[in-house]
């Protein structure tokens, strides 16, 4: 099922590195106006938009912190006199600082939460006071499998991506009838930067615990998230799609 967005505008944060990164590409394969958002290494946010080659030229990138209100409500502002619709918004933008629980800072927890979760927040408002006034909109959070089986050494990542399937919930109800959708991907293990520092041991054991026996692509996180984007997803909404290879 071949999803066309063209002319669509898509904001994806944490747009230009990793299942982000997948995400931006896949959007603007199919047509779409794509605003990548990115936190701070303008190097890797250049290289990604030249990499797009011509399909660059649809990529939008934009600088800010989705934790920061006054960022956040900055960018809003500056989008919507731009573009008369936005169609479609990933929260994408996300972090982790592992540890224990019993040696787990304070500082740690609230960076985690607050990008993870209140960046989801944040962004979300912006979007459904622009959404609403169309009548249409695709929300979808970028959780993690995480929020449901609670890994070690994650609590405060696997409390947030909880957070943000909760948080799809209620907004779903909210909205509904304004025509916007609100829905999770929850990725497992997926080939990125994000899990790159992963000990190799730890990475065979989580290997040999996923039914299908290997990590998977941004790719395959792609095409779920552009079906829950598409027009075909209309009676979609409030819901957790897992893309964990059976975990």
């Amino acid at each position: 099922m071949e999803q066309d967005f063209k002319d669509k505008v898509v904001i994806v944060t944490g747009g230009t590195r990793g299942i982000g990164a997948g995400l931006s590409k896949a959007f603007l394969e199919r047509g779409a106006i794509v605003y990548a958002t990115y936190a701070g290494n303008d190097e890797k946010a250049q290289s990604f938009k030249s990499e797009m080659g011509s399909m660059g030229e649809r990529l939008e990138l934009r600088k800010f912190d989705v934790s920061n209100r006054e960022m956040v409500e900055a960018f809003w502002s500056a989008l919507t006199e731009e573009r008369e619709q936005v169609h479609v918004l990933v929260n994408n933008a996300g972090i982790r600082e592992d540890n224990i629980l019993a040696s787990l800072d304070e500082t740690s927890w609230d960076r985690v939460m607050d990008i993870n979760l209140k960046g989801t927040y944040l962004m979300s408002q912006g979007a459904v006071l622009h959404m609403m006034r169309k009548r249409y909109g695709r929300i979808i959070n970028m959780s993690s499998v995480g929020g449901r089986l609670g890994l070690p050494g994650q609590a405060n990542y696997s409390a947030s991506k909880a957070g943000q399937m909760a948080m799809a919930k209620s907004l779903s109800k909210e909205v509904g009838k304004r025509g916007i959708t609100v829905n999770c991907v929850m990725p497992g293990f997926i080939e990125t930067e994000l899990i790159a520092d992963l000990p190799e041991e730890q990475v065979k054991e989580y290997k040999t615990q996923v039914p299908l026996k290997r990590f998977g692509q941004t790719e395959e996180v792609a095409h779920a998230v552009l079906f829950l984007a598409s027009d075909k997803a209309a009676y979609i909404t409030g819901t957790s799609l897992e893309i964990s290879g059976g975990l």
